[in-house]
């Protein structure tokens, strides 16, 4: 990638007394992708080297970023050896240019067709809503045969008295699913709606000739007036109910008319990444010239042609371009897209449009705050350097700033006319979903000295604004849509909207279609045996009958088959479908009424957004979780320090809770003890603070560094020496950074930071709280205000960080002239370049205080300076990397060798430590899921030293397992080909499989398959993404997934979302297992849709995850009570509930069907038609939807005390086609009761009523059979439910008087015929009461003396749990409920007291790349640190008290240092079995290797590659580049 020419003072080899006031800075890659090739895999940051102030213009006018096109060269983006295309083919965009004749088809219009920027998430519309509906319901096996029920039973012959009620529960059912769908395709339709119509400035008045004009087909327009003309009715509906017609319209779009204008201001706050210069000369005039949507007034004739400013070369390094013509230097040309040849029409102007109305070429101008509608190229912004700032919540959950740049060649474009003025064209590549790669060149023929030249630049992922990210801290952008709508990365990684299916829902087909072969038997023995019955000559029927409907025995049987199909068809239960989808509903609703799952600060409740997944929840096994934003709070907190050997700072982590937990201690207690002594120390450090100094921006409530003793040393109690110390601390805090400050006005001033990293941001604002702050930043240092004193200083460069140096640095001249080097980094790499023979005993002394932080989970780096001897040695530093900022090949790699000169022979100030905070509860979260025997894999985007450090903090990980490490080092140069790959990690596959006594085959999958017994405590694996991806390979992916099986806790680190993906898919269909994906950010969209139940975290960062999942919720905690509470009870509830339809509608058909035995199977019904109807309307079918909805089996705190309850659902036990036969099986033996005793007590005996009438009359026996048979079947699942209360009781009740009821009422009418008084005369029977008190024991007595045996003798899990509530044993769990709730703010998540009050501002995630603050300590690294909670106690769980022996500190009174020393001083001999183990021990065997040999060719310490060592037991994860 071209860059610019230094313009600074490198060429003069003599410096003198030269002022220097602009800041180099050196920015390096930011994101690794996974190709072979260097030159691709690095996306560059580099060469914002800027000019000094009293250049002259010439000098500044230089760009040198472009390069010139020679011929035969290409310049297209790097070759690349794989593609991610999709979609569309590469596109060239012309601007002011005309179309060549072979982009246009025979009609002169373009031919290449792009997407609509129109994006619809929503599965209907209203012109496809009933088609397509309709189309995805009769994908129902059940539906189908339905709806030829309905279609056979409208033909007379088949017997049907009332075909419309007979479709009445189809039509039903269809009906309740399409409301359904469409109350949740609404939400989506409305969303829809308000994205596409949000506003954007677009130039409208000006030919696109990369699109048609209009380019709206007739079936678009027919859609565009179907939806208007339902709209219109809609809204008019809408007028009638609410009485008023208030008619919205496009939202967000007011008005079609140019934007206001505005002053083309510098970028707020003024940054040190955004340099200013002062501007004296004509052409900087220019550059601010009033934002206006008018045209601009016509430029004199001096402007309308370029002014090179050509200066000399001698002056500048060598420069990126590839044309140098020998009469001019062209590398020192300022390069612009403006042709000043021609006179711009004036017509253009940049007005306010809807985002659908978007097409790509067009020019579009963001203002800041607002979110950009496509993927744009930027141009310019409102920064002179073409800097611009966005965040992108919206696209994975960040809220920290990322740096962007505008082309070097746009940044004199302003306004509707330069646009106009403006050609070139732009070669781009396919559409593709990776978010961290693009690749383009933009090309222009440009006129210097006389001559036009073709002339190219670049395009790469930093130099384009994806949809979704908003501009942040720039006043506004501009730049060309170069992809539109779906083939934005943005949607195109979002994917399709999935339609999910329970799993009882998919498995309940294989039940219907085993209903479907009963039925079809008894349908057929019916036609047998009627057709047989007809085709008899001596029978009785032959002489008496009127003969056979078909006229022949043959169709006889044919018509008999399809009347007894219609008969017969509650065999298969349509009333079950409407039953499951009201159980399913109610389910949702009291999820989402759940007040135990509110989340109070942002007011959100658990949300069901898909409400038929309810009993998936109950099944869960596999749990894939997103880290940052998702177990963590996405604060950070900067705890505590240590400073010339002193330790600083008082805090009660989760880490230590969960060490003092495994020692026995009552952290409960210890915990309270613990945050009132911070309290109080907090109240003294506010205190002596304000009377050191009155600090107007020390906030009470955003202090975290709470140091009573670091405050008397800052005020000099303790001598001159550790005051000085402590003062150069804050010092290089407030210096050494990337920050921007941004002054809140009010009474009381607030200073805040935006950062690209938020431990950053913590950093500086804990200088200011201790004195140091920040005031702002300019183009030639930073403003501090030092302890009420405003003071300048000069940065003369900084060297950011990057993945592989792992440190960042700040050159600064203080107010002394001294020139400084404020370093800071992870300590390993500080500790490597230190002055050699040093600081031997602070080193020792910070070594340890460092161990003693990462042991209470804190991320810790250290601080380091170095004093330059003279500014000849700056100088000629300088001139060595301003040449390595240009240079045309391997920059990045001459940077960081330039870099590595002058970071060394420091002097370390001491280090810091810092909390990444977890969401309250997440460990005991973690650790409930697995005693419930549900695996969680942590698949995150951050590195992996970063994912470690948070697996021991939150349970995933402890000291006793053995860390399986699987790494492949990338090939930087692309040499080393697939297999190899392949091979390496096929070889340590098969090691690690080994230990577990496995292969990798077939067989050793179908046993895994089966196994849901969750893995032992004793592995862990790690993998990254460049890993991942090979693992994933086919030959691989079954060992990888064995391997990952037998470990308790998989973290897959640096993933893309594509990968997390993948990872949730080879779970679920490898072995078959129900899974759950919880994320926050839309990197993590891939994995909640692939997930079979998809949860999003609702917090205050972006809201893409949620409105792509299947359940929103505020906080990661709420998982346990959504999936072992509401998961569980709707598995068992629905299990229960479809197995009691089954069993209660093989009653009711078999009944029919024994009386058609009697009466040759002619479909003679023997029930009235009323009943058949009402069976599952009224008389059975309530109690058993409220089993669905109410039944309980134990409570849900007895559930979370209890999480093994839950492991019925994952080995799926509660549904089962052996439970199903066994409730067919006892329908079936009751059926035979229901029928044969009531019809033995009839037809054995002389029995009349009153009248006279025989009640062995069909309809009368029908009363007799349809009684005791409601009556059993109510009977049945009352003693299935397991809780018996009121509601359910009166149901049941109501339920079988209603029988009795509806026969009373009905028969008094003489409407009903045959039925007319059928209550009086069976009523008045005996034998009838005899029935109705027989029957049903008759029947229920098995099943009864089934269950007493086997709660007896054989007791599930729940029955023993049952038994222990009713004995009291969990008695103390309903006090102890108040004293959570109380006890929530505070006692598991440590020190979460002090952050509650808005401390810093949250950052969901962090690029890892970009972040300055480097991995956690090498002790944070070590496997066997004491980092987490423990996961071995419930939360419920009584842990003995242990008294905490207080080792005090020395000299002066720590608490918090005492309490970790002791901790550390009872586990130590356990684990320092080895010297290697300890912190202190690796730093003093580093002892500044780094600087001992500043010549050490770094390439050999890189050059080793393979996998790293398998099992990590004790040592640091560290990479060879970070030990140098």
């Amino acid at each position: 990638m071209a860059t610019p020419a230094n313009e600074g003072d490198q060429s003069d080899g003599s410096h003198g007394n030269r002022p220097i006031n602009k800041t180099k800075r050196s920015r390096w890659a930011t994101r690794k992708l996974t190709v072979k090739s260097s030159k691709v895999k690095r996306l560059s940051l580099l060469g914002r080297t800027h000019n000094t102030r009293h250049s002259n213009e010439n000098k500044k006018a230089s760009g040198g970023s472009e390069s010139l096109r020679q011929p035969n060269q290409d310049h297209g983006g790097p070759e690349e050896e794989e593609t991610e295309d999709s979609g569309p083919g590469p596109r060239t965009l012309y601007f002011n240019l005309p179309l060549p004749d072979d982009l246009k088809d025979e009609d002169g219009e373009p031919a290449q067709t792009y997407a609509r920027n129109k994006i619809r998430t929503a599965k209907y519309t209203p012109l496809s809503f009933i088609p397509k509906n309709l189309y995805f319901q009769f994908h129902n096996v059940a539906n189908i045969f339905f709806l030829f029920i309905t279609v056979i039973a409208c033909f007379p012959i088949f017997g049907v008295n009332n075909p419309g009620l007979n479709s009445a529960p189809l039509i039903f059912i269809i009906a309740v699913t399409a409301v359904r769908d469409a109350i949740e395709d609404r939400r989506r339709t409305i969303s829809d709606k308000q994205l596409n119509n949000s506003p954007v400035y677009r130039l409208c008045g000006w030919d696109n000739v990369n699109v048609k004009e209009d380019n709206v087909s007739s079936w678009r327009k027919t859609k565009k007036a179907t939806s208007r003309f339902l709209d219109i009715i809609w809204h008019s509906i809408e007028s009638l109910w609410k009485r008023k017609n208030k008619g919205k319209g496009a939202t967000g779009i007011g008005h079609d008319g140019p934007r206001a204008s505005i002053e083309t201001t510098r970028t707020r706050p003024e940054s040190i990444i955004s340099p200013y210069t002062e501007r004296t000369s004509f052409v900087s005039a220019r550059e601010n010239i009033q934002m206006t949507p008018v045209p601009s007034p016509h430029p004199r004739p001096d402007q309308l042609q370029p002014q090179p400013q050509l200066q000399d070369p001698r002056e500048r390094p060598t420069s990126a371009f590839s044309f140098q013509p020998s009469e001019v230097n062209i590398r020192t040309v300022k390069t612009d897209l403006i042709n000043y040849d021609i006179q711009a029409p004036g017509k253009a102007r940049f007005h306010r449009s809807a985002w659908k109305d978007l097409q790509v070429g067009d020019f579009v101008r963001i203002y800041n705050d607002d979110e950009f509608p496509a993927d744009v190229i930027i141009l310019a912004s409102s920064d002179p350097e073409g800097a611009c700032y966005i965040e992108t919540k919206n696209l994975d959950g960040e809220t920290n700033l990322k740096y962007r740049q505008a082309l070097r060649c746009g940044r004199s474009l302003k306004h509707a006319k330069d646009c106009e003025r403006a050609q070139f064209r732009i070669e781009s590549e396919a559409p593709q979903p990776n978010l961290y790669k693009y690749n383009a060149a933009i090309k222009w023929n440009q006129k210097i000295a006389g001559q036009s030249h073709e002339m190219s630049e670049p395009v790469t992922i930093d130099n384009v604004l994806l949809r979704g990210c908003n501009l942040r801290n720039t006043e506004w952008a501009l730049g060309i849509v170069i992809f539109t709508g779906h083939d934005t990365k943005t949607m195109m990684n979002a994917g399709i909207t999935p339609s999910k299916r329970a799993r009882i829902s998919r498995e309940l087909n294989f039940n219907v279609i085993c209903n479907f072969g009963v039925l079809f038997i008894m349908c057929l023995i019916a036609a047998v045996a009627n057709g047989v019955a007809w085709g008899q000559n001596d029978a009785s029927l032959h002489y008496f009958d009127f003969g056979s409907i078909g006229g022949s025995p043959g169709m006889s049987g044919f018509t008999t088959f399809w009347a007894s199909m219609i008969l017969f068809q509650n065999l298969v239960p349509l009333s079950l479908y409407i039953s499951v989808e009201i159980v399913r509903t109610l389910q949702a609703v009291f999820i989402y009424s759940d007040v135990e799952m509110w989340y109070d600060p942002i007011g959100q409740p658990c949300v069901p957004k898909s409400w038929n997944l309810s009993d998936d929840l109950g099944q869960i096994e596999y749990i894939f979780s997103d880290k940052t934003g998702t177990l963590t709070q996405n604060v950070m907190e900067f705890k505590k320090a240590t400073i010339n050997g002193q330790p600083y700072g008082e805090a009660y982590t989760e880490a230590q809770a969960g060490m003092q937990k495994r020692l026995g201690i009552d952290v409960e207690k210890e915990g309270e003890l613990a945050r009132a002594e911070i309290a109080e120390a907090k109240v003294k450090v506010l205190k002596d603070l304000r009377e050191l100094y009155a600090n107007p921006y020390l906030h009470d409530e955003d202090l975290t560094f709470i140091a009573p003793d670091f405050v008397e040393d800052l005020s000099g109690k303790h001598g001159p020496e550790q005051q000085h110390a402590t003062e150069r601390f804050m010092l290089a805090l407030a210096l050494c950074h990337t920050v921007i400050a941004d002054k809140v006005p009010g009474d009381v001033p607030r200073m805040t930071f935006k950062a690209q990293s938020p431990d950053e941001a913590a950093l500086v604002a804990t200088a200011r709280d201790m004195g140091f702050t920040v005031l702002g930043n300019t183009s030639e240092g930073v403003n501090l205000n030092v302890m009420g004193e405003e003071k300048h200083y000069p940065i003369l460069n900084v060297i950011e960080f990057n993945s592989s140096r792992k440190r960042m640095s700040a050159i600064v001249r203080m107010p002394d002239g001294k020139i400084i080097l404020f370093c800071k980094g992870a300590d390993s790499v500080i500790y490597s370049r230190l002055r050699r023979g040093e600081q031997a005993e602070l080193r020792k002394r910070t070594a340890e205080h460092l161990e003693m932080f990462a042991r209470e989970g804190l991320r810790t780096l250290c601080i380091a300076e170095r004093v330059l001897d003279d500014e000849e040695e700056y100088y000629d530093w300088r001139k060595i990397h301003d040449a390595a900022a240009t240079a045309l090949e391997e920059r990045e790699e001459k940077l960081e060798q330039a870099a590595d000169l002058i970071e060394q022979e420091l002097t370390l100030l001491g280090g810091t430590a810092i909390e990444d905070r977890l969401q309250d509860g997440v460990p005991d979260t973690i650790a409930l899921l697995g005693d419930a025997g549900i695996k969680l894999w942590v698949l995150t985007g951050d590195k992996v030293e970063t994912a470690i450090n948070i697996g021991f903090s939150c349970n995933l990980l402890n000291n006793d397992m053995e860390l399986i490490r699987l790494r492949v080092e990338e090939d930087e140069n692309g040499n080393t080909p697939d297999e190899e790959f392949i091979g390496l990690i096929r070889a340590e596959l098969d090691k690690h499989l080994a230990v577990f006594n496995l292969t990798g085959s077939d067989q050793d999958l179908a046993e895994a398959r089966h196994n849901h017994e969750p893995p032992g405590p004793t592995h862990g694996l790690v993998i990254d993404g460049f890993t991942l991806r090979w693992a994933l390979r086919d030959e691989l992916k079954q060992k990888f997934l064995l391997l990952c099986k037998q470990c308790k806790s998989v973290l897959c680190c640096r993933v893309s979302p594509a990968q997390k993906a993948a990872v949730c898919a080879m779970v679920k269909t490898g072995l078959d297992v129900m899974t759950l994906s919880v994320g926050d950010g839309a990197n993590d969209v891939a994995m909640i849709q692939e997930a079979d139940v998809g949860v999003g975290i609702a917090g205050v960062e972006g809201r893409q995850a949620v409105m792509s999942s299947d359940y929103a919720i505020g906080q990661f905690r709420f998982l346990q009570r959504l999936i072992l509470v509401h998961g569980r009870w709707s598995y068992r509830r629905l299990a229960e509930t479809i197995s009691n339809f089954f069993y209660k509608n093989i009653i009711w058909v078999f009944t029919l069907f024994w009386f058609q035995v009697f009466c040759n199977f002619d479909i003679t019904y023997v029930f009235d038609y009323t009943y058949i109807i009402l069976i599952n309307l009224l008389f059975t079918s309530v109690p058993v939807v409220l089993m669905g909805v109410f039944d309980q089996d134990v409570s849900d705190t007895v559930s979370l005390a209890v999480p093994q309850l839950y492991r019925r659902g994952i080995e799926r036990l509660e549904w089962t086609r052996r439970k199903f036969w066994l409730y067919m099986v006892d329908g079936f033996y009751q059926s035979i009761m229901c029928f044969f005793i009531p019809y033995l007590t009839i037809t054995g005996g002389p029995f009349a009523s009153v009248n006279g009438l025989d009640v062995a009359e069909r309809t009368r026996l029908g009363c007799y059979i349809a009684h005791p048979a409601v009556f059993t079947i109510n009977l049945y699942i009352l003693i299935n439910l397991y809780r018996w209360d009121w509601l359910m009781l009166l149901v049941i009740a109501v339920s079988d008087l209603f029988i009795f009821f509806w026969t009373a009422v009905y028969g008094s009418n003489m409407s009903g015929a045959a039925f007319y008084q059928a209550a009086p005369q069976v009523y008045g029977q005996l034998s009838f009461w005899a029935v109705m008190l027989i029957t049903p024991v008759v029947c229920i007595l098995p099943r009864y003396a089934i269950k007493a045996l086997q709660k007896v003798y054989w007791p599930y899990d729940v029955d023993i749990i049952r038994e222990q509530v009713q004995q009291g044993k969990f008695d103390r769990l309903h006090p102890a409920k108040e004293a959570e709730e109380k006890g929530l703010e505070g006692t598991a998540s440590g020190s979460s007291d002090s952050s509650k009050k808005g401390k810093h501002a949250q950052y969901p995630s962090v690029d890892e790349d970009r972040r300055p603050i480097y991995p956690p300590s090498v002790a944070t690294h070590n496997t066997r640190t004491q980092n987490g909670s423990d996961g071995t106690n419930s939360t419920h769980h009584d842990a003995p008290s242990v008294e905490m022996p207080v080792r005090t500190s020395i000299d002066r009174a720590r608490p918090s240092y005492d309490r970790i020393r002791v901790s550390m001083d009872r586990v130590r001999a356990s684990y320092e079995a080895s010297h290697d183990f300890t912190t202190a021990a690796r730093l003093t065997r580093i002892e500044s290797s780094h600087s001992a040999n500043n010549s050490r060719n770094r390439a050999a310490a890189n050059s080793s590659r393979g996998f790293m060592q398998g099992r990590l037991r004790g040592l640091p994860i560290i990479s060879n580049k970070s030990r140098h």
